[in-house]
């Protein structure tokens, strides 16, 4: 899809609160292993406006900044409900809220298929579709067996190497919110420093040692940087292959889905459920989750398709 083809609406009530939805749960994403923003973005038919109204955001200001505006309100209420609930809830029932998510993403998944339904297939394109599996999976792999998790560490001592770090940091998550089937936080689980960032969100921390807002801005910025970056190096790639690189987003969407259920977070539920600690309830909420999950995003799915059909 060409840049002419990319219409960017006023907001009527009904889209401004769509939008603030998806910016929502894309706030949520951040915060829960093993789920993408950007797939998510993908379901809700939003993603290549989104892709477009960030690459052109200094070209466009006016128009694209009104466009993400609700997005962002969305994000930050989705990140500041993930943080102090969301977080709260998975310490009780964690594989029923992965279930869950996994249920909304897999019964969406359509959206994504269908940009690759009837098309040509080739070994470029099956490759693609291959790595893009293989990818998340084995983040989610090394994280898990690789990466010893340490809770309780923070940032009250930095080492002089983790603030070119902490930009490098900051854009490469910037690429797991605009690449479809990556997650932020399986990313940082993998490298060792989600939570080193989230414990020192913290005010004891800040007061022990003040230059971890330096960290903090120094993730934002390169944050900031990827995001414009990397979304007009997507929105050239769709220019030029949409079709071939959405065969490397239904594999990213696919593996995602299956790194959602083995992440170092989870994987501590499991050694728990292992050594006799009671999961019945987990479990079951998890199965019924599930299976809500796909009904639920499955009926979102099949209504956006009728109201385009109706609109064409």
């Amino acid at each position: 899809m060409s840049d002419e083809n990319i219409v960017i609406e006023k907001y009527d009530r009904k889209g401004f609160i769509k939008s603030s939805l998806l910016g929502f749960f894309i706030g949520l994403a951040i915060i829960v292993p093993g789920i993408s923003g950007s797939t998510i973005a993908i379901l809700f038919k939003l993603y290549d406006k989104i892709i477009y109204a960030i690459s052109n955001i200094f070209k466009k200001f006016k128009i694209c900044f009104i466009f993400l505006l609700p997005i962002i309100i969305g994000l930050l209420i989705g990140v500041l409900l993930g943080f102090f609930a969301i977080k709260e809830i998975l310490k009780l029932i964690p594989f029923a809220i992965v279930c869950l998510f996994a249920g909304l993403m897999i019964g969406s998944s359509k959206t994504v298929f269908d940009e690759i339904i009837n098309e040509k297939i080739n070994i470029k394109r099956i490759t693609l579709l291959i790595v893009g599996l293989i990818i998340p999976i084995l983040i989610s792999v090394l994280s898990t067996t690789l990466v010893e998790s340490n809770e309780s560490v923070t940032f009250e001592t930095i080492l002089w190497y983790e603030y070119p770090l902490s930009l490098l940091l900051g854009f490469i998550v910037s690429i797991t919110q605009l690449v479809p089937g990556l997650s932020a936080t399986s990313f940082l689980m993998s490298v060792g420093y989600f939570n080193k960032i989230i414990n020192s969100i913290s005010l004891t921390v800040i007061k022990t040692n003040p230059l971890v807002l330096i960290i903090f801005l120094l993730l934002i910025i390169g944050f900031i940087l990827g995001l414009f970056f990397v979304s007009k190096l997507i929105n050239y790639i769709f220019k030029i292959a949409r079709v071939t690189f959405f065969y490397l987003i239904s594999g990213f969407v696919v593996g995602s889905i299956v790194s959602m259920f083995y992440n170092p977070d989870i994987y501590v539920t499991y050694k728990s459920w292992m050594s006799g600690e009671s999961y019945a309830l987990d479990l079951t909420l998890g199965i019924i989750f599930f299976i809500v999950g796909i009904i639920l995003a499955f009926l979102f799915y099949i209504y956006e398709k009728k109201k385009k059909s109706l609109q064409n």
